[in-house]
């Protein structure tokens, strides 16, 4: 099968590479620099990706509250932790890192949207309230990202058929969908039901108490 075309005007290329051992296993590290400079987004990687194969890949967008922090009002620190677990055990994988925190607002606004959060909105109503679209993310650089590694084909580790549609809309083929939920807790099941109900994240979550 020929590789999609990218039909963007998005284009990086690779920077560096070095060893990166973390509490899951060996990855390497890689960075990236488009046509104004580096990158603040990296890949952490398994094995060879630039092989003609469906690669395992997590596009991780940031949350400095879940990911360093451990928040519990949200899902992401431990959909990262388990897409590294499983990416730890396999002979190829890529997990992207973008550094898209709160859907693309940025950890200032993202605080003002837990403000609105506290006072009653769900995490839509809050960025809408704030003028923003409920979510800001784009994927034309995480797609020029894996294909500046030759990766292509994937299987998607993601609840978010719209992370789906705009890696594809930027030339990668989604082999599969795999699904990455983790167990729903009193603080964050709102939160998951919001994104379920109204983001349309496939996720299986019980209603609200």
């Amino acid at each position: 099968m020929t590789a999609k075309a990218l039909p963007t005007m998005v284009t990086v290329r690779e920077l560096a590479r070095g060893k990166l051992p973390t509490a899951h296993g060996e990855f390497s590290i890689v960075s990236f620099e488009g046509p104004e400079g580096p990158l603040n987004d990296v890949a952490l990687v398994r094995g060879d990706v630039g092989a003609n194969a469906v690669i395992p890949v997590r596009v991780h967008s940031e949350c400095v509250t879940g990911d360093a922090f451990g928040s519990l009002r949200c899902d992401c620190g431990e959909q990262l932790a388990e897409a590294l677990h499983r990416l730890a055990k396999a002979d190829h994988g890529v997990l992207l890192y973008m550094r898209q925190e709160g859907r693309g607002i940025g950890i200032a606004h993202k605080v003002r949207a837990y403000e609105l959060q506290d006072g009653g909105l769900d995490t839509v109503e809050a960025n809408l309230h704030l003028g923003f679209d409920d979510d800001m993310r784009s994927y034309d650089v995480a797609a020029a990202m894996l294909q500046a590694m030759g990766t292509r084909r994937i299987e998607l580790h993601t609840n978010n058929p719209h992370k789906v549609e705009g890696l594809e809309g930027a030339g990668i083929t989604v082999v599969k969908r795999v699904p990455l939920e983790v167990a729903a807790r009193a603080e964050n099941r709102h939160y998951l039901n919001t994104k379920r109900d109204r983001s349309g994240h496939l996720i299986a979550v019980g209603d609200d108490d």
